[in-house]
């Protein structure tokens, strides 16, 4: 092997390990319905609130966070896997939804997305009388 072919695979592999220290990973993501709103439950372990995403463009909702571990002070990186991380997940929304209307909260590292179905679509009881 030359080392110019050297050269070139260390880089390959540099670049290999500095993209898995900022990793993209698919939070698991918990869906509930019921006839009034559709809620999300997304694991985003490590995410804080001013490093989470949350967006609506058109009918596609999607949800970012990011991970940085903070070195102690006085203390110097030897080596490390994961240095940081990015969560990010996108959903294809249906008509049927209030995306004017979404909430959200994040306690303990769980994102829950509520999203309300629109008026015209959702059940409803009709009133039957007796003649």
């Amino acid at each position: 092997m030359s080392n110019s072919e050297s050269v070139s695979r260390n880089r390959e592999v540099t670049d290999d390990a500095r993209q898995a220290r900022s990793a993209v990973l698919r939070p698991a993501v918990d869906v509930f319905e019921n006839g009034h709103t559709l809620t999300l439950l997304a694991n985003l372990p490590g995410v804080t609130e001013d490093a989470l995403g949350l967006e609506v463009d058109g009918n596609t909702l999607t949800i970012q966070g990011d991970i940085h571990i903070d070195m102690p002070p006085n203390m110097e990186s030897v080596h490390a896997d994961v240095r940081s991380t990015r969560y990010m997940r996108a959903f294809t929304l249906s008509n049927e939804l209030d995306t004017e209307n979404i909430k959200a909260s994040l306690k303990d590292g769980v994102l829950n997305v509520s999203i309300p179905k629109r008026e015209e679509v959702r059940p409803r009881k009709i009133e039957v009388r007796a003649d």
